[in-house]
């Protein structure tokens, strides 16, 4: 028996700074007993809990179901160890695995052995039992472990997630430095925003922004799209009941009211971008989205802005990224007259040259960027 069998806890891994909005997600998907530790929260959940989160969170990145503790103090040990583990109950000789590791003060020292070691492991027990061993797929691995070694102390995982949750599936399209979709979400999630009014983005990009405000407002399962999740191979996968709670949340999605969310951007290539993502989802059809840039947007009274302003990746090479911010300054203050404005600054540097005073600021770190989101509200 597993170590998560015999606990029913499990690891979610969270990116910095939005912690607290994740651990709020993780109660409110039916997590408990959620301790929040460096970069995750250890949480107790029965099967149908451990799907749902899977399935649903916008804000975690994976979900890791702990398969034994152990003291490791030497490769050898780590070896030796993980062969006892009953890795064909886990995965098969048709079925492709890959090992990730992470290791800190401990005896040993380098990730990438520590990673080699236990792939070692996995398919000598193969090689012993069958003479046949199961092949290595770093990119698009069937089953992903995780191997975490700190103060010699180590765990092996199972990652449930199998890729990264921020993989929604949409982004068909891409342009320049692109947003996080974690990062956006989470975004939303601050703005409060909930269909009560419009939200444009009159900067688009290639849509990531809209693609999680509409995902959020028709109640899409973040994993709608996705074709595999790693908790099907847990020994004790119920196919019942990842069946009943798909079905059961796939029953919420509404639609999208035509106006709700729209979306703008000065680049050709971005809108038809956007399009491409945000049609992914039948509801994305009524988004509306227009290629024009801010300056010949004539108002966007009573709604919530939330958009990506470019911070120099982004920008064109003839643009000065302070006259620009000032001009969007200018056309909040002038144009948005009722409307909140949620801006993400990826360097917090340019939040003065807006000339407009915040109602608050957030930290939000995005893709190695120590950046901010800024709430205006135009009176």
């Amino acid at each position: 028996m597993f170590t998560y069998q015999k606990s029913g806890r499990y690891f979610a891994q969270i990116v910095e700074g939005i912690e607290e909005l994740g651990g709020n997600e993780l109660q409110e998907l039916g997590a408990r007993d959620i301790k929040p530790v460096y970069r995750g929260f250890y949480f107790s959940a029965d099967r149908a809990t451990l799907y749902r989160i899977n399935y649903c969170s916008r804000l975690l990145s994976r979900i890791l179901a702990p398969l034994l503790r152990f003291d490791c103090h030497s490769d050898r040990y780590l070896y030796k160890t993980a062969s006892n583990i009953n890795w064909p109950s886990l995965i098969d000789l048709n079925s492709t695995f890959a090992v990730k590791a992470n290791v800190s003060h401990s005896k040993i020292t380098h990730s990438q052995f520590a990673s080699l070691r236990l792939k070692d492991a996995i398919v000598d027990v193969f090689r012993k039992k069958t003479g046949k061993r199961p092949n290595v797929d770093t990119r698009e691995p069937d089953v992903l472990f995780n191997l975490h070694i700190q103060n010699n102390k180590a765990t092996i995982y199972l990652d449930t997630s199998g890729a990264s949750l921020h993989r929604r599936g949409y982004r068909q399209e891409s342009v320049t430095a692109p947003m996080g979709e974690i990062v956006a979400a989470a975004i939303i999630r601050l703005s409060g925003w909930n269909g009560d009014r419009p939200l444009v983005d009159p900067m688009c990009g290639s849509g990531t922004l809209l693609c999680e405000a509409m995902m959020h407002y028709c109640r899409i399962p973040t994993g709608y799209l996705r074709k595999k999740f790693g908790f099907v191979r847990l020994p004790d996968f119920d196919a019942q009941t990842w069946v009943s709670v798909k079905e059961e949340e796939d029953r919420r999605i509404r639609d999208l009211p035509p106006g709700l969310i729209s979306g703008s951007d000065k680049s050709g290539a971005a809108v038809a971008a956007a399009k491409k993502n945000i049609r992914c989802f039948a509801q994305g059809a009524n988004i509306t989205l227009s290629v024009k840039p801010i300056q010949e947007i004539k108002a966007l009274q009573n709604s919530a802005i939330i958009c990506n302003p470019p911070y120099g990746i982004r920008l064109e090479a003839d643009e000065n990224i302070k006259d620009f911010m000032k001009q969007l300054g200018d056309f909040l203050k002038q144009r948005c007259q009722g409307s909140d404005a949620f801006l993400y600054f990826g360097n917090r540097e340019l939040i003065k040259s807006i000339g407009l005073k915040p109602s608050w600021k957030k930290i939000l770190v995005s893709g190695g960027l120590d950046g901010r989101l800024v709430k205006y509200s135009v009176y």
